[in-house]
């Protein structure tokens, strides 16, 4: 990973950890039945999340994976949260955070791949 900060994509219900770093809310909703002081998020950016609309039409099936992860990634062109979680991503160690059940298919994985390929 060079000289740049490094991040890693953990659910927001998993305990938190010292080598979490800052610790970054990548869901536009507030994950249900967690309290704002046991999630221990030191950011929530509610901007760089999928559109309401998107969101509830991908409703977590991996048939429409795809097309998701295209449609999220043309919602974040001009999206300036992006580049302030890229400037984060730089300064040291991210962790970027999502409540969803399945780690597989999930903004945070199309988010991971977008800061990977700006490296």
């Amino acid at each position: 990973m060079g000289s740049t900060g490094t991040f890693h994509l953990k659910r927001v219900y998993a305990p938190p950890a010292a080598e979490d770093g800052v610790r970054v809310l990548v869901d536009g909703l507030w994950p249900r039945g967690l309290s704002k002081d046991k999630a221990k998020v030191d950011l929530w950016l509610k901007e760089i999340a999928p559109s309401t609309a998107l969101r509830q039409w991908f409703n977590h099936d991996p048939e429409r994976w795809d097309a998701f992860r295209r449609k999220y990634e043309h919602e974040l062109k001009d999206n300036e949260a992006l580049d302030e979680l890229s400037k984060l991503v730089r300064q040291g160690r991210v962790t970027l955070l999502f409540a969803a059940r399945d780690e597989h298919y999930n903004n945070a994985v199309v988010l991971e791949q977008l800061l990977r390929s700006r490296r």
